[in-house]
Formats: C-alpha cells, sequence, structure tokens
C-alpha cells in the first residue's frame, strides 16, 4: 500500500469510528437503555398524565432500546412533598411539577402564581414561549433542576359548598392551595384559611372538613371527582395550574448530546400536543360537570370580577421585589394580543 494511501485509509477508518461512536445510542450498541423515571401526582387522564404517556410512546418509537421511559402516576412513587428533593437525589429523572411548588427554588417564578395576572391561557402560553418566559425554565440549575418545557393544565376555578360570588363570601372558609407563598397570601387577604396539602389528600380533606373550598382547573375536579364534594364552581379564572417539565440537570448534561437532541425533539413534540389538548379536556370536562347536574356553576359579572381583581391586587405589590417589576410589566405585556 502507498503512503498516500495508508494516510487516506487510517483517516477514513478514524472517521468511521467516530460516527459510529457517535450514533451507537441511536442505533441501540449501548449496553444498557438510559432509564428516565416519570413521576407525577394526577391521573393518567389529565392533560399531565396524557402528556407523560404520549413521551413515553413516542421515545419508544424513536429511541427503542436506547432510552426507556417509565411512568409512575398518582403518586405511585413520590408525593408531592417529596418529588422534588427525590429529583435532586436521583431518585426520578423527570417531573412535572406545578409552577406553584418552585417559587422557593427561583423566586422569580412567583410570578406566574400572581392573581389575574394573565386574562387567558392563550395569553400566559404567549409569555411562556417568549425569550423571557423561556430564560425562566433556566433559573433553578444552581439546585441541580433543569426546566424543559411548560406544559398547560387549565385555569383554576373556585368551589365551595357555599356560592363564591364576591370576595367577602370566601372569608372563614378553609381552602386547599399548592406549597406557595404567593397563594397563602392571596386567600389570607381574602380573610379565608389556606390549607398547603398534597392534591392526592384533597378529596379525603374535603370528606372530614379539614377543607370546605379548594382552587382547581376543571380536569382536576372532574378526574378526582372533586365536584360531587363541593356544589357551587365559580368559573373566577382567577389563576393557572400550569406545569414546569423538569429533569435532574446532572443526568440530562450526561446523557450523549446526539441522544439529549433527539430526546429534546420528542418533548417539543409532546408539548404541543400537551398544550393543544389541555383546553379542549378542561371544556369536555367542563360539559361533563354540567350535565351530571349536581352543581351550580357561577359566571362572574364583570363588576363581580373587578371586585375579585381589586381585593387580591396587593399581592402584587407584596411580590413585586421578590419576582422583578420588569418581569410582572412583560407578563401583562402578553395580555395584549399580537
Amino acid at each position: 500500500m502507498r503512503l498516500k494511501d495508508f494516510y487516506m485509509y487510517r483517516s477514513l477508518s478514524k472517521l468511521l469510528i467516530c460516527t459510529l461512536a457517535m450514533l451507537s445510542p441511536v442505533m441501540g450498541l449501548a449496553a444498557d437503555p438510559i432509564v428516565i423515571r416519570f413521576s407525577h401526582v394526577a391521573a393518567p387522564d389529565t392533560p399531565k398524565g396524557q402528556g407523560a404517556l404520549l413521551f413515553q410512546k413516542k421515545v419508544e418509537e424513536q429511541l427503542a432500546g436506547v432510552v426507556k421511559v417509565e411512568v409512575y402516576p398518582n403518586s405511585s412513587l413520590y408525593g408531592d412533598k417529596e418529588e422534588i428533593k427525590a429529583l435532586q437525589d436521583g431518585k426520578v429523572e423527570m417531573l412535572a411539577v406545578a409552577l406553584a411548588k418552585l417559587g422557593s427554588y427561583s423566586p422569580k417564578l412567583k410570578l406566574f402564581d400572581l392573581p389575574f395576572l394573565f386574562n387567558s391561557q392563550a395569553a400566559l402560553d404567549r409569555f411562556q414561549s417568549k425569550p423571557t418566559g423561556q430564560q425562566l425554565l433556566l433559573s433553578m440549575e444552581k439546585q441541580n433542576i433543569a426546566g424543559l418545557a411548560y406544559w398547560h393544565n387549565g385555569m383554576k376555578q373556585l368551589s365551595a359548598q357555599k356560592p363564591l360570588r364576591e370576595p367577602e363570601d370566601i372569608r372563614g372558609l378553609k381552602i386547599r392551595i399548592q406549597d406557595s407563598d404567593v397563594l397563602e397570601s392571596q386567600f389570607q387577604l381574602l380573610g379565608a384559611t389556606p390549607v398547603k396539602m398534597p392534591f392526592n389528600k384533597v378529596s379525603q380533606a374535603l370528606t372530614d372538613g379539614t377543607i370546605n373550598a379548594s382552587e382547581n382547573p376543571w380536569t382536576n375536579l372532574y378526574s378526582k371527582h372533586l365536584h360531587e364534594q363541593q356544589r357551587y364552581i365559580t368559573e373566577s379564572n382567577h389563576g393557572s395550574l400550569d406545569y414546569m417539565l423538569i429533569t435532574n440537570a446532572s443526568f440530562w448534561r450526561q446523557i450523549p448530546f446526539n441522544v439529549r437532541i433527539k430526546l429534546e425533539t420528542i418533548l417539543g413534540e409532546v408539548t404541543y400536543e400537551v398544550n393543544r389538548q389541555a383546553d379542549a379536556q378542561n371544556q369536555k370536562d367542563r360539559a361533563k360537570i354540567v350535565s351530571a347536574g349536581g352543581n351550580e356553576i357561577i359566571t362572574l359579572t364583570n363588576e363581580q370580577r373587578q371586585h375579585w381583581q381589586t381585593a387580591m391586587q396587593p399581592v402584587w405589590q407584596h411580590f413585586e421585589n421578590q419576582i422583578g417589576q420588569d418581569l410582572i410589566k412583560a407578563a401583562q405585556y402578553a395580555n395584549e394580543a399580537p
């Protein structure tokens, strides 16, 4: 073999080896698949539950033998209080966590709990898709948490065993909230007693009287039969129950680059589908609750809605320094249709 041919052969061999090394995870040459344990607290038929299953399905179709997704719904692996610590410790690899639970890890994320900040789910989606909203996904990396996407679940409605038409109607009630200082502050301001509680405890708490009011999207009300325990539902749309899809940052960085890019592509497809279906599912579940005939759905007048907004407005000022005035203004700007 001529020297020139030898060097050409060696160069081509190196190129082939490098290419195979890059492609081997996707081609299934790795000895063991990468396991992603996806834990969540909701039912499989909710937007979050459906999103987790769709992610599992697409990974199986496109990365079989390379990545394996295990889904654990209904707090079957970890509950509300334990799941984030489990993620940080590497006991699970993926969660879809309510944004309300993340304010203690990044104060800027308390933005999403401000009452009556977004006038619709579409406005919230516009904000989250802009650079300002996308940057917030990276706000917890010092805590070994990486945000991957925002998943919608729906706007929140107030429910109780008495009609809630004016802010003073909620005074004295014990309302279940997520673990959020902003939510705690807004209901204390109204004279209610906020009770921080995992979602899987809500039904029993309504039964035994630990709480007598709650705030949930239609999907949660219907999937957990909470509407059967609370006759009155006020269609307040005072906030949203959105999730951030998060992963252990160290784990995510260790995934081979080409596999990680493929996973991110799949997550983009799943996120689009989850958010597309979330509004439709909320409307379907609302219709099911109405057709069941056991509830009174209260539609607020413009004047009544303004009363609620005015009563909760001091919460904005209280948390403005933690969140940042510029961030709040950027969120408000998203309410203006493009």
